[in-house]
């Protein structure tokens, strides 16, 4: 089966990069951040006084598990998703898929082993990362099937599903810093200490919810044909 992708004007694709970009260096912020803070505490064996650190310090195997090859996998997979890149240096785009797969698929597995059971937001946010983290792993496996079958419209579009869902992650923490922004603003200027935990678990269902629905309208605008 050979790709013929539907043509996106050139200012969506540009708007889209740049969107993509933006969430991305959410992202490497937020872990530079959490490297800096609990970095320290974790070599000492000493607890930090941020109580939305601490889950990081007491469980850095199931956090950095999730965090580290989830970081690789964002980096990667704008690459593996350019047709120009794919085109003009297949055989590394094999190479870089298997490496961005395993990574994506631990990312995936220890962001349940750790997001579960150490919710910040509580239920909510448990909720919602079993029922996004789900998705993400069953798309990184139906795109894997599909490209083993040969079949790779298919294969396109559940990788597209997966990183919808993967840079959401840079949108729950715009959510949280709009949420912050309000309680500061109805607090009279006083910054909450640590996120809500009530809000932080709204901010995954309206995250993950957007990147679900704009990877679905993304592959309505960019139709795969066969031939």
């Amino acid at each position: 089966m050979t790709e013929t992708v539907g043509t996106a004007s050139p200012r969506l694709v540009r708007r889209a990069s740049v969107a993509i970009g933006a969430l991305v260096t959410i992202v490497l912020v937020f872990v530079a951040v959490r490297g800096t803070l609990d970095g320290p505490n974790i070599l000492a064996g000493t607890t930090p006084d941020d109580d939305f650190a601490v889950r990081y310090v007491a469980h850095p195997w199931l956090a950095y598990l999730h965090i580290a090859p989830g970081v690789i996998y964002l980096l990667g997979a704008p690459l593996q998703l350019s047709r120009r890149f794919r085109t003009r240096h297949y055989d590394v785009h094999k190479r870089l898929g298997r490496i961005l797969l395993t990574c994506a698929l631990v990312a995936g597995l220890f962001a349940l082993l750790f997001g579960v059971p150490h919710a910040w937001g509580g239920a909510p946010e448990a909720a919602a990362t079993v029922v996004f983290g789900c998705w993400f792993l069953t798309s990184l496996v139906l795109a894997f099937r599909a490209i083993r079958r040969g079949d790779v419209p298919k294969h396109r579009r559940w990788m597209i599903r997966a990183f919808a869902v993967g840079i959401g992650i840079g949108t729950i923490r715009i959510w949280v810093g709009i949420f912050e922004g309000i309680e500061q603003a109805l607090s009279g200027g006083t910054t909450p200490a640590t996120p809500d935990t009530a809000l932080f678990g709204v901010a995954f269902w309206l995250a993950f919810t957007m990147h679900v629905a704009l990877g679905e309208w993304w592959l309505r605008r960019t139709p795969v044909l066969t031939g």
